[in-house]
């Protein structure tokens, strides 16, 4: 399990959702015909949250970037075909499709979700390369009714989670220690 994707599996359990990562999705031998992948492995999802209050189920793809020059429009836009494979699920719809709703349906079938949830991709994101980017992406993802989840998004949550109760969590007890820093500052 890597750092940020356990960092932002323990917001989203703050906010109410249940989670799982590395979610293996399942997917028939029609459906890889569909996706044009006919010999793929098992399609793995960063992080899928569900809230059973709402019936939403959020698929995440995390990616940090905090030490690269970060997520960039261009890998949205099509105007950079090499970066815009690292975001296949919001890039190619009949992808996007197909894999969720076999999501659904795994979900569904193990009784871990009720029958249709409403379905929001997300990204998750560290780092955006510039101001520019940021605006562009948050205009896109709006548009698409998906929802990015940025750096703004996690220190807001972060600082919840260092005004709450006691938690053994590794980032809940370093927002803690920042905070008080920062008010004894």
């Amino acid at each position: 399990m890597e750092a940020f994707e356990a960092l932002i599996a323990m917001l989203l359990e703050n906010d109410g959702y249940w989670v799982k990562i590395n979610y293996k999705v399942n997917l028939t031998k029609e459906e890889k015909r569909k996706i044009g992948r006919p010999s793929s492995p098992r399609w793995d999802i960063d992080i899928i949250a569900y809230k059973g209050e709402s019936n939403e189920l959020r698929l995440v793809e995390c990616k940090s970037y905090l030490d690269s020059a970060g997520v960039r429009y261009s890998a949205f836009d099509r105007s950079d075909s090499r970066r815009a494979e690292r975001y296949k699920l919001f890039n190619d719809s009949t992808l996007r499709r197909v894999v969720t709703h076999r999501v659904v349906s795994q979900l569904v079938a193990t009784g871990s979700c009720r029958r249709s949830p409403k379905v929001v991709l997300c990204l998750a994101a560290g780092k955006i390369k510039s101001e520019e980017d940021h605006t562009r992406l948050r205009k896109h993802f709006s548009r698409r009714h998906w929802l990015l989840l940025d750096q703004n998004w996690i220190i807001e949550r972060l600082r919840a989670v260092s005004q709450s109760g006691y938690q053994n969590e590794v980032a809940a007890i370093v927002a803690k220690l920042l905070e008080r820093a920062s008010k004894a500052a």
